[in-house]
């Protein structure tokens, strides 16, 4: 549903967020707001643009808000924007670990962006044009570090300087990433595009498609996982614990994510 071309155009009406629901115990609870109580793997609604105020009921996917796409699509109508989407800030995420494995599971080149706290506030406003034409959005993901140690020993050919824009090849499970080229932090978007059309043919050209029940599988003989901060699972009956299935706290297969919420 989510790669149909209508849904998309449908989309762009709408800002689109995906919380990750194993990142933090408040990510946990706006889910479980929207279920009575309960926590599962994904949770769907549409809210005006307070954020608060629910324009539809709430499910574990669009199909339980409605059967028409259409239907949902409307309602962008009764909210005109007041600004330019080329003025939105780019997406970002809460670690680059997290970055790092969305990527993966994605399978898109990960632009990071990092320096000190000044340098990438500039340098998130100078990519906002950039990341949100329409020959680019949607293509790649973002992560902004100003701190050095959350990344550099994460991917190879880092170098020691940290401030900079990296283009990054994330492996096979999200665990690792290969730096594809790297460009100053105030390079023009001319530049900057070039750059990153290079690396996403690249990385087309040297990354296979994923098949789901043989990537788990290549994972766990492997040994491979990720731990995150919240235990995986669901609580169906909203008890408030997790519905034990088998399996570590905290893990799941790395290089893919749970559907979006």
């Amino acid at each position: 549903m989510f790669s149909d071309k209508k849904v998309i155009a449908a989309s762009r009406n709408f800002v689109c967020v995906r919380i990750d629901s194993y990142e933090s115990e408040e990510n946990q609870k706006i889910v479980r707001s929207h279920l009575g109580g309960r926590f599962e793997n994904t949770a769907f609604c549409v809210l005006a643009p307070d954020g608060e105020k629910r324009l539809t009921r709430s499910g574990r996917g669009p199909h339980h808000v409605s059967r028409e796409f259409s239907d949902i699509a409307k309602i962008a109508d009764n909210y005109r924007p007041r600004g330019k989407a080329a003025d939105s800030r780019v997406p970002d995420f809460n670690s680059f670990k997290l970055a790092l494995n969305v990527a993966s599971a994605d399978q898109r080149v990960l632009i990071l962006i990092a320096g000190d706290t000044d340098q990438v506030t500039a340098a998130e406003k100078r990519l906002r044009a950039l990341a949100w034409s329409e020959d680019v959005i949607g293509r790649f993901h973002y992560d902004f570090e100003s701190d050095a140690e959350q990344w550099q020993g994460a991917i190879s050919k880092a170098g020691t300087n940290q401030s900079g824009i990296y283009l990054i090849k994330p492996d096979t499970f999200g665990l690792e990433g290969e730096v594809l080229a790297k460009l100053a932090l105030k390079v023009s978007p001319d530049q900057l595009k070039k750059a990153m059309a290079e690396a996403n043919a690249r990385f087309a050209k040297t990354t296979e498609k994923k098949v789901y029940s043989e990537h788990v599988s290549a994972g766990r003989r492997a040994g491979k996982k990720i731990v995150m901060p919240m235990e995986f699972g669901e609580d169906r009956d909203g008890d408030g614990k997790i519905d034990h299935r088998g399996g570590a706290r905290g893990r799941r297969p790395p290089g893919r994510r749970p559907p979006p919420e």
